[in-house]
């Protein structure tokens, strides 16, 4: 029996204190990030926006020892001034030694101030002197305009030389903390996504004046990158395919030396000539992406990161039980207490939240754990709340959030409905010879939508097109699942239609573009439909993908398909029978609608066309 979480609002539950514990249906990730700050190891996580990848690397610094760190000062090297000494001192120890230098500095100029002001009062007497002496206005003159003149050459002389660390003949060497960890309380994460080269490797600024005494040290000019700010902490970098591959290049060598030498990234700044001594960049390396990144990232990079530490895929869903139950109300906890603005929820809106999860899953029995979104959701309910002065969030502030706080896929998708059946183009009563309402989805993930997809079919005499034409911006998959549909009526019917017959499929005013094969089982009952003159009943919808032998196979985003088609007006809809378990809908509105599931395409057919005078032709396709 498990334990059921006791509260009566989200108040009464306590909030974990560390980052780590905070990460919630990531238990496997958790277990890793443990490994890696204990062994030091890189950590590659994949999975889609939201799921925990960004507070995994916050969890993994909060692990890290602060013992070790320390402050980097960049020095002038009496040798060559453009490769400045680099030097490490405990972690704000730094900062003393530069303000130590300084008032050494500041002391050897004081003797210089007073000459300067001896100087001046001497500028200022002696004119009046030789006026008295000479009677001479001339020579007052003179003397007055020749003093200022001696007065403003030694100021500017003065100045020539007054660089820090050089006062006269002495050099005193005044160091540059170019990585600070002054009071830092945990190890440093820095999150490098998206950062330039210049950002994330290191740069050397550009000095306008290299001559005449009047340029600036070298060493002053140089600023630390994140790789270097991270030393002995967490470097986090999303989508770190999208890194310049020669930036990926330099990012494998820091990580595989421990220390990286900063250079000007500009070939036209003075910059470039300046080249650091080696600077510690030992940090341990969190990069973070989806799929596609594994195929765009640096491939010696991810071979460095699978051999010396871990990969890890980021879980989208959780099962549904009462202990994940209770996981979720203590992610709505945790959203209050950062927002600091919303009021806590009551229990029944962390059942409407539920609710909300189990629908986003697109999963029967799971629950999402893309908090991101789900967190927007927590926010817009809690500023409902405020607006309505409530002390607590109730249901209907989550339902009038789920209202207003639509995803632009979703708010994209009504517009599609609206428009589409103002000017007829999906039609939600009748029936029609070769018209049928196909589903689809935009948007991805927790973010889908689903739309109406109107498919026509025309069958005309001739047989020289080799292949079914159709048009409406298909993509790849969707073209070879159109492809498909000839086996599929040569086994119902038993004739070759590509000899006899050329094929035209439309996706009507698909400016979106379509691409899967959920279509599938829409194309063929179009085409048969136009083929045999076998009318389609117009308020049924259908989504399906279809195999060669007419199978109906699963597909994904049912959830969002039917709640269009509910939408639309439409009164049935056609799913896998595998899909199912998948329909995530509120009860209130599952009874505008009736939901058939299929396994074949014959009960397609059977189910979305009138076959009133044609019995026996549909008797003839029944499998035995």
């Amino acid at each position: 029996m498990e334990k059921k979480l006791s509260y009566k609002t989200t108040a009464d539950i306590k909030v974990p204190e560390t980052i780590l514990e905070q990460v919630i249906g990531q238990e496997d990730a958790v277990e890793i990030i443990k490994k890696a700050s204990e062994q030091r190891r890189h950590v590659l996580l994949i999975g889609e926006p939201g799921t925990g990848k960004s507070m995994l690397g916050l969890a993994l610094a909060e692990l890290l020892p602060k013992e070790k760190l320390v402050d980097v000062v960049a020095l002038p090297n009496p040798n060559d001034e453009n490769q400045p000494v680099i030097r490490t001192v405990a972690a704000s120890k730094g900062r003393e030694l530069a303000q130590q230098a300084r008032l050494q500095t500041q002391n050897l100029f004081k003797g210089q101030n007073w000459i300067l002001l001896i100087l001046l009062i001497i500028s200022l007497i002696v004119p009046w002197w030789v006026r008295s002496y000479y009677q001479s206005d001339i020579m007052f003159a003179a003397f007055f305009l020749g003093g200022m003149f001696f007065l403003a050459a030694y100021v500017f002389f003065m100045n020539m030389n007054k660089r820090p660390g050089i006062v006269g003949n002495m050099r005193i060497e005044v160091p540059k903390v170019i990585v600070d960890n002054y009071g830092r309380k945990q190890a440093p994460f820095w999150d490098a996504t998206g950062a330039h080269a210049g950002a994330l490797l290191g740069d050397v600024l550009h000095d306008p004046f290299q001559s005449g005494g009047l340029g600036t040290p070298a060493h002053e000019r140089v600023v630390a990158g994140m790789i270097h700010k991270a030393h002995m902490g967490v470097l986090f970098v999303d989508e770190i395919a999208t890194l310049d591959p020669a930036t990926q290049q330099e990012l494998l060598t820091a990580v595989q030396e421990g220390k990286y030498a900063i250079t000007g990234q500009s070939e036209r700044s003075a910059g470039a000539m300046v080249r650091t001594e080696p600077v510690p960049c030992n940090f341990i390396l969190v990069a973070a992406g989806n799929l596609e990144t594994i195929q765009n990232l640096h491939p010696a990079l991810r071979s460095r990161i699978r051999g010396y530490g871990y990969e890890v895929f980021m879980k989208e869903t959780i099962p549904d039980t009462q202990e994940n139950r209770d996981k979720i109300a203590v992610f709505i906890a945790q959203e209050v207490i950062k927002d600091k603005k919303i009021p806590h929820f009551s229990k029944a809106a962390v059942d409407a939240i539920l609710q909300e999860a189990r629908r986003m899953a697109n999963r029967k029995g799971h629950l999402t754990i893309r908090f991101r979104e789900l967190g927007g959701l927590v926010r817009a309910s809690g500023d409902i709340a405020i607006n309505q002065k409530a002390k607590l969030v109730q249901p209907e502030h989550v339902l009038q959030a789920k209202k207003i706080a639509k995803t632009l896929e979703h708010q994209i998708a009504d517009k599609f409905i609206e428009r589409k059946k103002e000017y007829e183009v999906i039609i939600t009563e009748g029936k029609e010879v070769g018209r049928v309402n196909g589903l689809a989805v935009i948007g991805s993930g927790a973010a889908y939508s689903g739309i109406i997809l109107p498919i026509e079919a025309e069958v005309t005499p001739g047989g020289k097109e080799r292949e079914i034409i159709a048009t409406g911006k298909l993509g790849d998959i969707a073209k070879e699942a159109v492809k498909n549909v000839s086996a599929i009526v040569k086994k119902l019917f038993g004739e070759d239609i590509r000899e006899t017959s050329d094929i035209y499929v439309q996706f009507l005013q698909t400016y979106e573009g379509v691409e899967g094969d959920s279509a599938s089982i829409a194309v063929a009952t179009a085409i048969i439909s136009a083929l045999k003159q076998v009318p389609i009943k117009q308020d049924y919808a259908m989504t399906g993908s279809l195999s060669v032998r007419g199978e109906v196979l699963p597909i994904g985003g049912v959830s969002a398909k039917v709640d269009a088609a509910i939408e639309a007006g439409i009164k049935n809809v056609i799913v896998p029978k595998s899909n199912m378990q998948d329909i995530v809908i509120e009860p209130s509105r599952m009874k505008l609608i009736n939901i058939i599931p299929v396994e074949s395409i014959f009960q397609v057919l059977r189910e979305a066309m009138d076959w009133a005078g044609k019995e026996g032709m549909l008797k003839k396709i029944q499998p035995a």
